[in-house]
């Protein structure tokens, strides 16, 4: 095989795990179909700290309301819903590193390379951040083979 043909194979090989993640398009969300409890994704990024949405200020994205405190955080998150969006459609980071879904806590959050995850509470926020690369590893491994059952 000649080496153009090698690098295409392994190209080929690494894209297969990117289409079955954009596949997975579970959400997190509350009995009205609002994501993260109504918290703002942007305000993470932009404040450095959880800040509650105002539903007038609501976006459909996803199969999910996303709930924003500001029109520019509104605006910013509709221009790249995926850099704002928390990882692993919302669900608790150290969960889906072993494969499960959890709820979380918008107050337990972290930015990490860039990218905003939540966790189930605080005190698993602080197991999971020392070895946040480790599980965030993991977790895209199971994620795009994650399914929740519709009883869930």
């Amino acid at each position: 095989m000649r080496m153009i043909e090698r690098c295409c194979a392994v190209l080929a090989l690494l894209c297969l795990p990117l289409a079955a993640w954009a596949e997975n398009h579970a959400v997190n969300v509350d009995e009205q179909g609002v994501a993260i409890h109504g918290y703002d994704p942007v305000a993470y990024f932009v404040l450095g700290r959880p800040v509650r949405g105002r539903p007038e200020l609501a976006y459909h994205w996803s199969d999910a309301d996303w709930w924003f405190a500001s029109q520019a955080n509104r605006k910013a998150f509709m221009a790249e819903p995926d850099h704002y969006a928390p990882q692993f459609g919302g669900f608790c980071a150290y969960a889906a590193s072993y494969g499960q879904f959890a709820d979380v806590d918008p107050k337990a959050w972290t930015i990490h390379r860039g990218r905003l995850y939540l966790n189930y509470s605080l005190r698993v926020r602080e197991t999971w951040r020392p070895r946040a690369d480790e599980f965030i590893g993991d977790a895209e491994q199971l994620w795009p083979n994650m399914h929740r059952d519709e009883e869930e």
